[in-house]
């Protein structure tokens, strides 16, 4: 009786799962199976796929006998904007959670999860919660229950202050694509995801961000099943001179395309 009611407490049914998904079928088994042994369950799953090799597929197919969800597929590779926005055109409820394929939450993350979406039902502000990241938002200020409020002003130096939004793990409204745009499709991801990072800054998005970021989810990568994102050397690179370059190049870059470059501003 009491894991019936810890069950029923733990089911978010104004809430759909999107997962997005490219040839790491046993890494979505993993992510599907641990939100199942942790009593986690959704009003939907949607797994949008990016065209996988048919041994994927077959295999996902074959996880409808252990798991309820609802498959998307294509039949040519369009990129993660396309595969992000026909998993989102999909969704039916109120509040979307976002997770790539290769994250496992963690035993916190349930408690951080419900906090998040309180706060999204009582704020209307709000347009998104981050759960994880690889570094923390640089300017942050504190707000409740281990999260803070992401902050930005033009003014600000850091360059990592375009990552208000972010394409990894996050809670987000339904209608997020009517305030920001759909994503841009037949670019490269990281491109995709810095110009929704432009739009959400221009059209005035409001998020939290949680503290422990690295607390909550972990991002695991098996060499069956590596990343699939691809980066130029120089964006990695830790030699001195190259990091100032690149640091100076982003400042110079991201000011122009926030403050200058207004195509991704909507009218309100």
């Amino acid at each position: 009786m009491l894991d019936r009611k810890m069950a029923e407490s733990n089911l978010f049914s104004d809430v759909s799962l999107l997962i997005t998904h490219y040839n790491r079928s046993s890494s979505l088994e993993r992510l599907l199976q641990t939100l199942k042994d942790q009593q986690i369950s959704f009003g939907e799953i949607i797994v949008s796929d990016d065209a996988s090799q048919p041994l994927h597929l077959d295999y996902i197919k074959s996880l409808h006998n252990k798991f309820d969800f609802t498959l998307i597929t294509t039949p040519v590779n369009k990129g993660l904007g396309n595969n992000i926005n026909k998993g989102q055109a999909a969704v039916k409820t109120p509040y979307l959670l976002y997770i790539q394929e290769d994250f496992v939450p963690l035993p916190k993350f349930l408690g951080a999860f419900k906090d998040a979406l309180q706060f999204m039902r009582e704020r209307s502000e709000l347009d998104i919660v981050r759960f994880y990241a690889y570094s923390s938002f640089p300017y942050l200020k504190p707000f409740q229950k281990g999260f803070s409020e992401m902050l930005y002003q033009p003014w600000y130096l850091e360059t990592q202050k375009i990552y208000m939004y972010s394409d990894h793990p996050h809670l987000r409204r339904s209608t997020f694509a009517e305030r920001f745009g759909t994503y841009t499709e037949g670019i490269k991801s990281d491109k995709t995801e810095y110009e929704m990072c432009v739009s959400f800054i221009q059209n005035n998005g409001k998020g939290l961000f949680y503290n422990d970021f690295s607390s909550l989810l972990s991002q695991e990568n098996s060499s069956a099943e590596p990343s699939t994102v691809k980066r130029a050397n120089w964006r990695q690179s830790s030699n001195p001179l190259v990091a100032m370059v690149r640091s100076v190049y982003r400042v110079i870059k991201y000011n122009y395309d926030l403050h200058v470059d207004t195509r991704f501003k909507r009218p309100r």
